[in-house]
């Protein structure tokens, strides 16, 4: 079965920096186009960073300028790189993965918390 399984969250300083990986399993990871999800408590899920299987980056309002994603499809992995951290960058951070053409073929991680703060 598909598998997408992040890490790299933790407690983090405002200013201060984290990269999260997300390795997937289970699929051909070089045709999906993946993508990086936040949700707060209280809030809607977000738009953080999406690249495609050709490489073209989407990021989201709220972290453009601060975060870059990156992926290595001969290690199934994508990355997550943020900086200059905010309290308000606090949340579960999920891993999600989406077929091209096959819209159903839609899978997320379990999430890995990203705490800022002093």
């Amino acid at each position: 079965q598909v598998q997408l399984v992040e890490s790299g969250g933790g407690l983090v300083q405002p200013g201060g920096s984290l990269t999260l990986s997300c390795v997937a399993s289970g699929m051909t990871f070089s045709i999906y186009a993946m993508g990086w999800y936040r949700q707060a408590p209280g809030n809607q899920r977000e738009l953080v960073a999406r690249i495609s299987s050709g490489g073209r980056i989407n990021y989201g309002d709220s972290v453009k300028g601060r975060s870059a994603i990156s992926r290595d499809n001969a290690k199934n992995t994508v990355y997550l790189q943020m900086n200059s951290l905010k309290p308000e960058d606090t949340a579960v951070y999920y891993c999600h993965a989406d077929h091209p053409s096959r819209y159903a073929d839609d899978y997320w991680g379990q999430g890995t918390q990203v705490t800022v703060s002093s």
